[in-house]
C-alpha cells in the first residue's frame, strides 16, 4: 500500500472502529475528501479498523507439531505471545500500517469504541504496525456533532488507558489459554470435539442445571377453598381434596366476620435508565429479540446518532448532564404520540449519580433523535428506540403509589385472606402502560386485578359481619422452575457467583454487558444450546451435546464462581490493583494441574457412546478399550494404553492377538496360552501371559511359567 499519496503538509491520523463511525467523525472535523479506505481533509486523515484486525496466533503458528492434537503437548503456554492477522482484515491492516508509518503523519488519535475491547482493537494494530508515534484518545458516549466536537477539543493522553488495555489483553489471553487447552484436553479424553470456554461453559452449566431441576421436579396437587363475601378471599393450600370440600360445604351460605385489617401505603419507584443488560432483557421480554439482535440494533441506532453508547454497565447519568435533561425529556415525549401534550414531571435527581457511572453513562436518546426521521428506520430499530425513549420518561417520573389492604376473615372456624388495592398516584406506570397498549400487548407488566369487588375492601372494619358466604374449591398443581429465556438467563449471568464475591466487588457475574450476547450466540452456533418456543420469547435449552459436555467438564471450569472471580480480577487489573502476570500465571498453573490429573468420568461410554466395538476397560485410566484396524486402543486419547496387533511380544512367539485374548487380558489381567514359540530353543511351550502397565500407562506383558523355578526365563516386552 506504499502508493498512498498525501499532501506534503503534516497530518494527524484518526483510527475509528468502523467505517460509519469514521464518517461521523470526519464530517465534524472537515475531512471530506474520500480516498480508498480513509478520508482526508483539514489536516486530518480518518481511517478505521473492521473489528479485530489482529488476533492471537493459533498453536500451530508457534510450532507445526501443534497442528495435531496430542495430550503430551498440553498445556500449551505461549511465551512470548504471538499475533496474526485476520483474513478478512488483512487489506485494511496494510492500509493502516501505511498510514501510521507515513512520514506526513505526526500523531495518532485512537477513536475506537470507548471501552475495554475498543482499546484492545486499536493497541494490537498499533503495536503490530511497529508504530511508536504519540497517541491521544477520543473518549465519547455519543456520535452527535456536539459530543464529537467536545471530545476532539479535550483529547485524553493515551497513557490514561494503559491499564484498560492490560485488562483487555489479560481477558484475551485467559480465554485463549482455557479455550485451547481445555478443549483439546477433553476432546482427546473423550474422542470427540468439545468446545470449552472460560465464560461459555459456566453459562451452559447454568442452563443444564435449570433443565435438570425441571426434569427432577415432581408436581403436587393442592386445593384451596375460596369464598366470596363481597370480595374474594382464599384459605391455605390443602393436600386433601375431601377436606377442602368439607370446609367449603361448612362455609356455604354462612356468615363470615372480619378479624384483622392491615392497611399499608406502598410505593414503587420509577425504573432505572437502561444499561445494556437491562435493555436486552426488556427487549427480549417485550419484543422477543435475542441479546445479540438487541445489541446490533442498538449499535446501529448509536451510529445513526439517535442513542448514546450502548455497551455500558451503568444505569445513571453524570451531574453535568442534569442541566439539559428536562429539555431532552420534553423533545423525547414529543416523538411519542401517546404521551405528547401530557404534563410530565422531570425529577432529574433520580437518574444522576456520578459514583455509579463507570466508563459510560446509561443509554438514553439523543437530541439528534428528535430531528431524525423515524419513518426510514427498520421496524426493529424503531421499536427499540421507542423502548429507550419511554424508559427515560418513566425514570424521571413520579413513583407509583397505592394503598394495600389485607383483610383476614373467619367463617365457621376457618381463616381466609383477601387483598385490595387503591391507586393514589399512577406516576411512571401511566406512560409505561400507554407504551404497552401502543404495542397492542395490553398491560403485561401489571397484575391482573380480576373482577371489581362488590364490597370496597378498603372500608371494612374489625368485627364486621359479611353475609352470605359463597364457597368453592379451586384445584391447583405446583409448577416446576421455568426454562431460561434470554431475559432470565441474562439476569442470572449478571448475578452468578455474587454470593461468593465481596460485597464491594465492582464487577460481578459471568461476562460483561458487552460480551454476554456473544456468549449466548456461541452456545447456539456450537450446537450446545437451542432456542425453542412458539411465542416471541423463546426458551434456551441444552442439546444432548451440551448436556454431555457439562457431564464431563470438571467443576472448576463449569462453576460460575471461578469465572465471576476472574471478571472481578480483570477489573482489579484495570484499576492497577493486580498484576496481569500474576493473574495469567495462576490460570496457567490451574491448566497444568488439570492436564496432569484429568481422568474420564466413570460412565464415559454412556455420555459419549462409541460406534466401535468395546472389548473391555482400560487398566490405566478406566476408559473403554475398543477395536481399531491396527489394534485395541483406549478411547481416552491422552491415555497411551494400547495393544497393537503387531506387538513384538506376541509376534516373536508366533501368536496372533485375537479379540478373545484381549478381552481375557483386560478382564483378568492374565491369560493361559499354549504352543508359544521359543526363539532360544525353537521349541513350543505353555505359559501364563500377564498384562501390566508401566508408570505412563503403556501396556507391558510378561510370562509366568507353571514351575516357579523357571522364572529366570521370563521374557519382558520392550
Amino acid at each position: 500500500m506504499s502508493n498512498i499519496l498525501f499532501p506534503m503538509n503534516a497530518h494527524r491520523l484518526i483510527v475509528a472502529e468502523k467505517p460509519s463511525v469514521a464518517q461521523s467523525i470526519a464530517a465534524v472535523i472537515g475531512a471530506n475528501e474520500k480516498k480508498d479506505s480513509f478520508l482526508l481533509g483539514n489536516g486530518w486523515i480518518v481511517s478505521w479498523c473492521i473489528g479485530h484486525l489482529v488476533e492471537l496466533a493459533m498453536p500451530q503458528d508457534y510450532d507445526e507439531k501443534y497442528a495435531k492434537w496430542q495430550g503430551s503437548d498440553l498445556p500449551i503456554l505461549p511465551s512470548p505471545w504471538q499475533y496474526t492477522l485476520t483474513e478478512k482484515g488483512r487489506k485494511q491492516f496494510e492500509i493502516l500500517k501505511t498510514l501510521m508509518n507515513a512520514p506526513q503523519v505526526e500523531s495518532i488519535v485512537c477513536a475506537t469504541d470507548a471501552g475495554r475491547e475498543g482499546e484492545l482493537i486499536f493497541r494490537l494494530v498499533y503495536h503490530q504496525c511497529g508504530c511508536d508515534k504519540p497517541v491521544k484518545r477520543l473518549w465519547i458516549s455519543s456520535l452527535e456533532e456536539a459530543a464529537i466536537r467536545e471530545g476532539m477539543d479535550h483529547l485524553h493522553d493515551s497513557g490514561e488507558y494503559d491499564l484498560l488495555y492490560e485488562a483487555a489483553l489479560c481477558r484475551q489471553k485467559a480465554d485463549w489459554l482455557v479455550g485451547i487447552n481445555a478443549s483439546r484436553l477433553f476432546s482427546l479424553i473423550y474422542g470427540t470435539t468439545l468446545n470449552i470456554g472460560r465464560v461459555m461453559t459456566p453459562t451452559l452449566n447454568m442452563i443444564r442445571r435449570r433443565e435438570q431441576s425441571i426434569d427432577d421436579f415432581q408436581p403436587e396437587k393442592y386445593y384451596t377453598v375460596q369464598i366470596s363475601c363481597g370480595f374474594l378471599a382464599s384459605g391455605e393450600r390443602l393436600s386433601d381434596r375431601e377436606e377442602a370440600k368439607r370446609i367449603a360445604a361448612a362455609c356455604f351460605m354462612k356468615a363470615a366476620y372480619v378479624k384483622k385489617v392491615d392497611r399499608k401505603q406502598k410505593k414503587e419507584n420509577p425504573p432505572r435508565l437502561y444499561d445494556l443488560t437491562t435493555l436486552q432483557r426488556d427487549a427480549n421480554r417485550i419484543f422477543g429479540y435475542t441479546a445479540q439482535q438487541t445489541l446490533d440494533y442498538a449499535q446501529d441506532l448509536y451510529e445513526k446518532k439517535m442513542i448514546t453508547y450502548p455497551r455500558t454497565d451503568s444505569q445513571f447519568l453524570t451531574e453535568d448532564m442534569q442541566v439539559f435533561l428536562p429539555g431532552l425529556v420534553h423533545i423525547t415525549a414529543n416523538c411519542l404520540p401517546y404521551v405528547t401534550g401530557m404534563q410530565l414531571p422531570v425529577h432529574t435527581e433520580q437518574v444522576i449519580n456520578n459514583a455509579k457511572v463507570s466508563d459510560h453513562h446509561a443509554i438514553i436518546p439523543t437530541k439528534t433523535m428528535a430531528v431524525t426521521p423515524w419513518l426510514g428506520l427498520p421496524a426493529q430499530e424503531k421499536a427499540l428506540l421507542e423502548l429507550i425513549c419511554i424508559c427515560l420518561i418513566c425514570a424521571v417520573s413520579d413513583p407509583y403509589e397505592y394503598a394495600e389492604t389485607v383483610v383476614t376473615v373467619e367463617c365457621e372456624g376457618h381463616t381466609f385472606t383477601g387483598k385490595g388495592k387503591t391507586v393514589s398516584q399512577i406516576g411512571w406506570k401511566l406512560p409505561y402502560e400507554l407504551f404497552m397498549r401502543s404495542r397492542k400487548q395490553g398491560n403485561s407488566d401489571t397484575e391482573d386485578e380480576g373482577p371489581e369487588p362488590v364490597r370496597n375492601i378498603q372500608t371494612l372494619e374489625i368485627g364486621e359481619k359479611l353475609y352470605p358466604v359463597m364457597a368453592s374449591v379451586k384445584d391447583g398443581v405446583t409448577a416446576p422452575p421455568k426454562h431460561y429465556t434470554e431475559d432470565s438467563l441474562l439476569a442470572a449471568m449478571e448475578t452468578a457467583g455474587v454470593e461468593d464475591m465481596p460485597e464491594d466487588a465492582e464487577r460481578k457475574g459471568l461476562g460483561t454487558p458487552a460480551t454476554r450476547a456473544g456468549i449466548l450466540e456461541k452456545l447456539v452456533q456450537a450446537g450446545l444450546v437451542i432456542r425453542r418456543g412458539a411465542g416471541k420469547q423463546q426458551n434456551l435449552l441444552p442439546t444432548d451435546k451440551g448436556k454431555a459436555l457439562i457431564a464431563v467438564t470438571p467443576e472448576i471450569l463449569k462453576s460460575p464462581i471461578l469465572t465471576a472471580e476472574w471478571e472481578q480480577r480483570l477489573k482489579a487489573i484495570e484499576r492497577g490493583e493486580e498484576e496481569p502476570a500474576v493473574f495469567l500465571e495462576q490460570i496457567s498453573e490451574l491448566l497444568k494441574d488439570m492436564c496432569q490429573t484429568a481422568k474420564p468420568v466413570t460412565n464415559m461410554e454412556q455420555v459419549f457412546p462409541s460406534k466401535r466395538e468395546r472389548v473391555g476397560t482400560c487398566p490405566s485410566c478406566g476408559a473403554p478399550v475398543s477395536v481399531y484396524p491396527r489394534g485395541y486402543f483406549c478411547e481416552n486419547r491422552i491415555c497411551p494404553f494400547a495393544i497393537w496387533k503387531d506387538n513384538r511380544f506376541f509376534t516373536t512367539k508366533k501368536k496372533n492377538i485375537s479379540k478373545e485374548l484381549v478381552k481375557t487380558l483386560l478382564e483378568k489381567h492374565q491369560a493361559d496360552m499354549t504352543d508359544l514359540y521359543s526363539e532360544k530353543t525353537g521349541k513350543l511351550y505353555n505359559a501364563k501371559v500377564l498384562l501390566e502397565t508401566d508408570q505412563e500407562g503403556r501396556a507391558r506383558f510378561k510370562l509366568q511359567y507353571p514351575q516357579q523355578a523357571k522364572k529366570k526365563d521370563n521374557e519382558v516386552s520392550r
